[in-house]
């Protein structure tokens, strides 16, 4: 395969502002503690991954075809596809991070929840019909409807992996610490496990395998969390106020926690986490395949608009339990680290760390059985939220990649999905060695980083591509490369990374969420290039904004062959 001069240095600067991102990864945190075997969680977990793994055998024999691996061949139902996409969003960062971040800070912690779930009406009316009736198996499908190939799959390649390799790090990390706390394995045997399962779902199963997975995990969390919410709810006969005033009686911030302002620093900062978990929702390429897996437009319209539901539901669970928490553990000693003088930190003191107060509550109404499952299910959820990055990075490399940039059409199905599976192998090999090597360190701005990126790069890209006819490859190329450097390099430059990381004195740039700078930036990079751009092959690319209008609203066509 032969790059222009440009493609190529775009290309080597979006691969070197990858890797000096995955350099950069927050402070030291210490080793997370080794525990007593807990055999409940042991026995359940154990139970999951029999279960799954024999789907993943079912789902093998009947995986035949490229549109059977990436898309389980369009047959999964909009019921199907959204809890599997509710499956996908719900990961154990939004059960344990946002409960803890309620347990700490009230009110302000729903501010994730709520900007994560704000990203779905956008996903709804923007984005849903127009990518199943244009693309195939990837959202590059669509970015490069009448665009050119190349340029625009190397570009949605670049930005997927970027996306997914962020977000998996967290995950391993976040699986190996779960594991070793609570199912008292070596932390590196945990990261082994998450990674060997990984592999096993994605590389026989495909698309079915991990739909499944992401549905039973799913109906599994969904039950957990109702179950916690209720005994919540219960034990103080079902009235909220009485909730929320013994947490004000209660934790330490008092009156402060059902009010705002406490966990944002600035109102500038506050817009950019929001832009950037709104529209970021709307580019991670992990969440975007699941709409090609349904029959049609209206399957996935369907999709998304049961998954909102199913969304907010979780949300709204989540956010009784963070005040369960504050009620029912505060006041407990036994769940918590306690100093020889008796005395304990109420927010930071909690046996395990600060992600624990939902399993920590599960234990004080369910008992050790209650917490055993509660435990299983997090990592199943960690286990399902990998094994869709991981196809989701397999497709772009094999797909886009392999398929449409170095054999250009001259591959065949089995050669396309054999390069897909051995990527896959290649990727759970990468990530368990990364989460080894970063067990110690603080990595949960790489989930928010993985939004800025997908809100910078992703989604410019795909939602000017499909909107407004002026947009050209070059134009698409700049400002994709612009959003996605620029994001990753203002989190360096940030406080998170800067000071913390490299230990200077000053953050260079002031904020930790650069979204609402360098998305803009994208948008106004595509425009304007794209304005200026008067070669002949912008001008066909205009010209062909007909043809994909016409598909993109109606479905004619959908089936067939694109537009080149």
């Amino acid at each position: 395969m032969r790059l222009s001069p440009f493609r190529s240095a775009a290309l080597a600067a979006a691969l070197a502002a990858t890797a000096t991102a995955a350099v950069a990864a927050g402070p030291d945190l210490g080793a997370t503690r080794q525990s007593a075997t807990n055999w409940e969680a042991i026995i359940i977990f154990l139970a999951f991954v029999l279960l799954t793994l024999g789907i993943t055998y079912r789902a093998a024999r009947t995986t035949r075809s490229a549109a059977d691996f990436y898309a389980a061949g369009g047959s999964i139902t909009p019921g199907q596809n959204a809890l599997a996409i509710a499956g996908d969003f719900m990961s154990a960062a939004s059960f344990l991070g946002i409960s803890a971040l309620v347990f700490t800070s009230g009110f302000d912690g729903l501010i994730y929840s709520v900007g994560f779930l704000v990203g779905w009406p956008i996903v709804l009316f923007l984005i849903a019909e127009r990518l199943r009736n244009l693309g195939k198996f990837t959202f590059a499908d669509v970015a490069s409807f009448r665009l050119d190939q190349t340029a625009i799959r190397i570009l949605s390649a670049v930005g997927t992996l970027t996306v997914v390799a962020f977000y998996l790090i967290a995950q391993m990390v976040g699986a190996g610490s779960l594991i070793k706390l609570l199912f008292g394995l070596p932390y590196g045997y945990a990261v082994a496990i998450v990674g060997v399962l990984m592999i096993v779902y994605v590389a026989f199963g495909g698309m079915k395998a991990t739909t499944s997975v992401q549905v039973i995990k799913a109906c599994l969390l969904l039950f957990g969390a109702t179950i916690m919410a209720l005994a919540v709810l219960w034990h103080y006969g079902f009235n909220p106020n009485a909730l929320m005033a013994d947490a004000v009686k209660i934790q330490p911030k008092g009156a402060a926690i059902l009010g705002p302002g406490g966990f944002v620093a600035d109102p500038v900062s506050t817009v950019s986490l929001g832009l950037a978990l709104m529209f970021g929702t709307a580019g991670l390429p992990h969440i975007l395949m699941r709409f090609f897996t349904v029959r049609d437009a209206r399957a996935a319209r369907k999709s998304v608009f049961y998954a909102t539901g199913i969304i907010g539901y979780f949300y709204v669970l989540t956010f009784i339990i963070g005040f369960g928490a504050i009620t029912l553990l505060m006041n407990d000693p036994s769940f918590y680290t306690v100093a020889a003088d008796g005395t304990y930190n109420k927010l930071t003191g909690l046996i395990g760390g600060g992600n624990m107060p939902a399993l920590a509550l599960s234990k004080a109404v369910g008992g050790s059985l209650f917490y055993g499952f509660i435990a299983a299910v997090a990592f199943a959820t960690i286990l399902a939220v990998v094994a869709g990055l991981t196809l989701a990075a397999a497709s772009a490399v094999s797909h886009d990649l392999y398929a449409n940039v170095i054999a250009r059409g001259r591959s065949n199905e089995r050669r396309e999905v054999l390069i897909s599976k051995l990527t896959a192998v290649v990727i759970g090999v990468i990530a368990i060695v990364l989460g080894y090597l970063f067990e110690t360190v603080n990595v949960a701005f790489m989930v928010g980083l993985a939004f800025a990126v997908a809100a910078s790069c992703n989604f410019p890209v795909l939602l000017m591509s499909l909107m407004w006819r002026g947009t050209t490859t070059r134009g698409a190329l700049v400002g994709g490369l612009l959003g996605l450097v620029t994001a990753v390099v203002m989190v360096v430059l940030s406080k998170g990374v800067w000071v913390a990381v490299f230990k200077f004195h000053d953050a260079i740039f002031p904020y930790d969420n650069p979204a609402i700078f360098s998305m803009p930036l994208a948008f106004a990079a595509i425009y304007l290039v794209s304005k200026s751009d008067t070669s002949r092959r912008a001008q066909r690319e205009r010209a062909l904004f007909e043809e994909q209008f016409v598909r993109a609203e109606t479905g004619i066509g959908a089936a067939g062959a694109h537009a080149h």
